[in-house]
């Protein structure tokens, strides 16, 4: 077989044969090849700019978060307070009976009996409960001769007398705190004179 008709072989060369259009720019193979470079720095300014706003987006969350602890232990310290005010108030609500009918007691003891000693015992402990009332903040409310208040009176009767003033308390009352926990039963005047004519 004669070797030099074969078509098939084909001879390569590194040297590309003139006009072929297969040939390949160095430049863009001297391209690809090249290392990629490292990226250009970024500006300082920007960069500090980036973290004095996150410093600041942070200072405003801990400022949030702060706050809303600071109000939560206000609520909690107002809740607090006030169970304990409620509580106190249920206490002293329960002992004024107590307290009334003690005071009625001394109020009535026979001036021959203030001298003997289960008398003087008694007094004594009235005026201890009584001191024990203040401790704990309660305050007889003044009644008897002032102008008929609403807020801390409670008319059951009208007699002649200056009108809306208070002639004469039938059952103290009470605050606690500054709070009306119980109001003065009182006897208030009509405005009429004992004769019956507008006083």
């Amino acid at each position: 077989m004669n070797q030099h008709g074969d078509e098939s072989t084909v001879e390569t060369t590194g040297t590309p044969a003139p006009g072929d259009e297969r040939t390949v720019d160095p430049s863009a193979l001297a391209g690809d090849a090249a290392p990629q470079g490292d990226p250009p720095p970024a500006d300082p300014a920007s960069e500090l700019q980036a973290e004095r706003e996150k410093a600041e987006s942070y200072y405003r969350s801990w400022q949030r978060t702060a706050a809303d602890f600071a109000n939560y232990k206000r609520r909690v310290e107002q809740e607090r307070s006030e169970a304990q005010r409620l509580a106190n108030a249920a206490l002293v609500i329960n002992l004024l009976p107590v307290f009334d009918d003690l005071e009625r007691a001394v109020a009535s003891v026979d001036s021959h009996l203030a001298g003997l000693n289960w008398v003087q015992g008694i007094i004594n402990i009235h005026q201890k409960f009584w001191r024990l009332l203040e401790a704990m903040g309660v305050q007889e409310i003044q009644a008897e001769g002032a102008q008929f208040d609403p807020a801390s009176h409670e008319a059951v009767a009208r007699q002649a007398g200056p009108e809306g003033r208070v002639l004469h308390v039938v059952q103290k009352g009470y605050t606690l705190g500054g709070k009306v926990i119980r109001p003065a039963m009182v006897i208030v005047g009509d405005g009429t004179s004992d004769a019956g004519q507008p006083g």
